[in-house]
């Protein structure tokens, strides 16, 4: 029974990713990296933490990776350096064994990800906004 639950929850999430719109799908990076990072925080286990800093990087490569340059250089050129820190401090935080650097790490994540969830909003607003125009 518990698995049987655990793949309806594996299809909702994979049903719930491929249908989501693309500023929604970036939220949930930063929001799953974010949750990561916290977790590598208070983790005592040295193998765990790791595990977990890699995941985020991962998540943050992937996000640096999608940068779009040629439709909006200036934006993604800080962007990028953005990433690139982070993926800095991630690395030293797992060379260091230290959680010394996460909260930098932690802050510029929790930045972006209150800026993708503006964003989001506005979006919303103005979709909102051109179907009250159109009746």
């Amino acid at each position: 029974m518990a698995e049987s639950r655990g793949s309806a929850a594996r299809s909702y999430l994979h049903s719930s990713v491929e249908s989501a719109p693309p500023i929604k799908l970036v939220r949930m990076l930063y929001t799953t990296a974010l949750r990561l990072v916290e977790q590598a925080a208070a983790e005592k286990s040295p193998v765990a933490f790791v595990e977990q800093l890699t995941r985020v990087e991962s998540i943050v490569a992937e996000l640096r990776l999608a940068l779009d340059h040629e439709r909006a250089p200036e934006v993604s050129g800080k962007l990028e350096a953005l990433y690139r820190f982070v993926e800095d401090e991630l690395a030293a935080s797992m060379a260091e064994q230290s959680t010394d650097r996460l909260p930098a790490a932690r802050q510029v994540l929790a930045t972006l990800e209150e800026a993708w969830r503006t964003v989001g909003k506005v979006a919303a607003e103005g979709l909102d906004g051109l179907s009250g125009d159109a009746a």
